[in-house]
């Protein structure tokens, strides 16, 4: 049960010190004092206190270990700090709000008998988090290196604070998974950050384990690529994570802390096959002397396994078999565990990651035992495809949830950007979070860099995950960054999502790598330059952002410039060249179709003009700040992608350019054609509600139970086509659908049913487009003043995120028109 004072608001955790309390207290002149008993962790992180103090007001705070006559900081962890235990018996401290709570934390300013302000945490990590929530309150981002936030100065910065205590974190477990880090991190680090060791290595990880843990993150999956030598290879990762008290979990592909990517922990011609039917004594030996090093740290261990990095298990095996070698080798990894950390197996963190064929294997029936954390996963793109059924929620091991910032596989790579709508993240979080998922939340953020807006919203909703709806989710991103540059970004935001959820950046190009030749290689797209001037409509929104986000960088201070560049403004400009770099490779050989060379020449050159402004943004990028970033930044190609490329042009010599009027008219007419305003209900159901931030028009309608009535105009004609779109959502849990029922003036309800298989064509058409649509017929008067179109409830959850009215006069288009731009 959480604890709040009364100004403990939404973004609380973005503000300056609090103002409207009790007590204030100044820093300047203090005294951080600590137990001598404390753990290395806690002392650490007081070490970074202390500097953080140091870099607000140019003061470098004292440490001792008993309180002095002046100004005093206690900071300490209940039952370990004997100073702590004194404040309690003192009543200054309420016993209750750190007795038996997990990583929680007291911050008090009190006036008897000397100014003092208390730090108090339930257990380590607990403490830590109390430690840098002050850090945070007197100007500190968490963000202050990873993306340059500035520091204010202010020689008389205080703590304004009564008592607060935090309450425990809505899940147990939260971090983060770096990977696919090839063409970010691993060279950033490997040629610019920590060139002494040549590789992501304990330079690199301090720097992410300080990171989470300002996040309130407890844990990291580690970088796993064959471009990175595996954590365990290089001796003093684990140490560092261990110095910071930041957990060690691994990926799905990763059983018992090996790494079977990099051929230094598995090499086949040494090593003989990874497979356990054929192989188990080496692949044992691999996990026995694994954890005979590293069990003796804090780590939450995936059992079962997979194939050789992210495929399926070696061996052509039924899925009978499949089912039973997996029942065996959890039963043998579990007597592995309890022999070296000489603790009953139900009682040490494990995790069973359902991820791909697993997930078939799961539901033929192996025999997970229940203490064993279940960790449901997206599809890569951003639904989850299940939560824990009724039964799966008794289970003691709880669940958990795997999510996708970034992904590398078909049917498309998208690497580059963090275009993942908050909200959408928020409504599937929330699917897992209602089915139990607790107790481990996990985000693949690829190279940290440049998701961190993604990453600050995800570990805010893992922190307090009650304290979100879809409003404040949409809204969050916007928050931290009027809180850390004063600036509203809120309609930038949303236009720079809006534009990605139709088609992201990365899927420009119009191909699917790994697939049939029909969809193999770069294409045209499917926008239309002459059906509602819908290439023209994105260019032009593109620019409108990209010239918004440059406006705001002049109005900041040059010391908030880079890190505004790095959050917000690299992705939104670079998104707008790229597309701009299709869509004008798109019109060049449309004009030059036409026999209109001169046009289709200046619409060449502003395609290659394109691909070199991203060039020069990643130039940027990786030579701001004296090359702190030298090599972070890139187009990343992938393996299941070609965006990266420029695409086929045809350029006639000789023969000047002549510019193409994209200008949009302000007003279209859709003639026989119809978009509903889905915010604009005649009457729904309590069960229904509108979200905003998601969908092709940035609305749209949850049915959650009941239904939603919208008011249509007179149609001139006998019957109309209602046109559906959906998000592809997937079913709950196995017995569960994906249905809408949709009717008009009354008629018979139809129904669009969403099925499809993963990795299937209609599965890579949809997270392609994030959408799903269905056309139906419906009888209608053609004498009737009106008409009412009904949505109904079949199976909760289903999100209608466009209505589509035609009746003879809808043109072939990409998303077709939009509600907003209608008369």
């Amino acid at each position: 049960m959480r604890q709040h004072t009364l100004l403990l608001l939404l973004f609380s955790v973005f503000l300056l010190p609090l103002s409207l309390v009790a007590n204030s207290f100044t820093l300047r002149n203090s005294t951080i004092v600590y137990s001598r008993e404390e753990s290395k962790q806690v002392v650490r992180a007081i070490g970074d206190f202390q500097a953080d103090v140091h870099r607000v007001t140019g003061y470098k705070p004292l440490i001792a270990h008993k309180k002095v006559k002046d100004v005093n900081i206690i900071i300490g962890t209940y039952g370990k700090s004997k100073l702590i235990n004194q404040l309690i018996k003192q009543g200054r401290l309420n016993e209750n709000d750190l007795k038996n709570h997990w990583e929680s934390y007291v911050i008090s300013v009190t006036d008897e008998p000397v100014p003092t302000l208390i730090i108090a945490g339930s257990d380590m990590r607990g403490t830590i988090y109390g430690i840098y929530d002050v850090s945070q309150r007197i100007g500190v981002s968490p963000w202050y290196w990873w993306a340059d936030v500035p520091v204010k100065k202010r020689t008389d910065v205080s703590v304004d604070i009564d008592y607060y205590a935090s309450g425990e974190p809505s899940v147990k477990y939260r971090g983060i998974f770096i990977n696919d880090e090839d063409w970010g991190l691993q060279p950033w680090a490997a040629t610019n950050y920590e060139t002494e060791v040549g590789d992501i290595g304990p330079k690199t990880y301090a720097r992410v384990c300080e990171l989470l843990l300002r996040l309130k993150a407890n844990m990291l999956a580690p970088a796993m690529h064959p471009c990175t030598h595996a954590f365990y290879t290089i001796p003093q990762n684990k140490v560092v994570a261990d110095e910071y008290g930041i957990i060690i979990t691994t990926s799905h592909c990763e059983p018992l802390l090996i790494n079977n990517a990099d051929s230094n922990e598995w090499n086949q011609k040494r090593d003989g096959d990874w497979n356990y039917k054929t192989n188990r004594a080496t692949i044992q030996k691999k996990w026995n002397d694994r954890l005979s090093e590293a069990s003796c740290y804090e780590n939450i261990y995936t059992v079962a396994m997979r194939g050789l990095h992210d495929a399926g298990l070696r061996g052509n095996l039924s899925l009978r078999e499949r089912t039973l070698l997996l029942d065996t080798v959890i039963s043998n990894q579990r007597s592995l565990l309890e022999k070296h950390t000489r603790k009953k197996a139900n009682t040490i963190p494990q995790i069973f990651v359902p991820y791909k064929e697993t997930m078939d294997i799961y539901e033929n029936g192996l025999k997970l035992p229940d203490d064993i954390t279940l960790v449901w996963v997206d599809d890569n793109y951003g639904y989850m495809k299940r939560v824990s059924n009724p039964e799966e929620q008794k289970r003691s091991g709880g669940s958990g949830v795997y999510y996708h910032l970034s992904y590398l596989g078909a049917p498309h790579d998208y690497l580059w950007f963090n275009t993942t709508p908050p909200a959408l993240m928020y409504n599937e979080l929330k699917k897992a979070y209602d089915a139990g998922a607790n107790r481990y939340w996990l985000l693949n953020v690829g190279d940290i860099k440049p998701m961190e807006l993604g990453m600050q919203t995800f570990f805010d909703m893992a922190w307090n995950f009650s304290s979100f709806n879809h409003r404040e989710a949409n809204r969050h991103q916007a928050a931290f960054l009027s809180a850390t540059f004063g600036i509203d970004c809120q309609s930038l935001l949303d236009e720079y999502y809006r534009l990605a959820w139709s088609r992201k950046p990365e899927y420009m190009g119009w191909e699917y790598q790994w697939d049939d030749r029909s969809h193999s290689g770069l294409k045209s797209t499917e926008f239309s330059f002459s059906n509602y001037h819908e290439a023209q409509h994105r260019l032009a929104d593109y620019k409108r952002i990209s010239d918004e986000a440059q406006r705001i960088s002049l109005s900041l201070p040059l010391q908030s410039r880079p890190a505004f560049f790095e959050l917000l403004q690299y992705p939104v400009q670079a998104s707008y060249q790229m597309n701009r770099k299709f869509l004008m490779a798109q019109l060049n050989q449309e004009l030059a179709g036409k026999l209109l060379p001169d046009e289709a020449n200046w619409a060449a050159h502003q395609s290659c003009q394109a691909y070199d402004s991203i060039n020069a943004l990643n130039n940027h990028y990786n030579t701001m700040l004296n090359g702190k970033w030298r090599n972070m930044m890139t187009v990343p190609p992938g393996y299941v992608s070609l965006y990266h490329n420029m695409p086929a042009l045809t350029i006639a010599p000789y023969i000047a350019d002549v510019p193409v009027d994209l200008s949009c008219p302000s007003h279209e007419s859709y003639g026989r054609a119809h978009v509903v305003d889905l915010t604009a209900f005649s009457k729904k159901s309590e069960g229904v509600s509108i979200l905003e931030g998601l969908g092709y028009d940035w609305q749209s309608v949850q049915l959650n139970g009941g239904t939603v009535t919208y008011s249509l105009p007179q149609i001139n004609a006998d019957s109309i086509s209602v046109v559906l779109h959906v998000v592809p959502l997937w079913p709950l849990y196995p017995g569960k659908g994906n249905s809408v029922g949709v009717s008009v003036d009354g008629s018979p309800m139809q129904l669009l049913t969403n099925k499809f298989q993963e990795y299937g064509r209609s599965w890579k058409d949809q997270v392609m487009r994030n959408g799903y649509s269905r056309r139906f017929r419906f009888p209608v008067n053609r004498h009737d003043k009106s008409h009412q179109l009904t949505l109904h409830t079949i199976d909760e959850g289903q999100i209608v995120q466009r209505v589509m009215i035609d009746w003879g006069g809808l043109r072939e288009s990409y998303v077709e028109p939009v509600s907003g731009r209608l008369q």
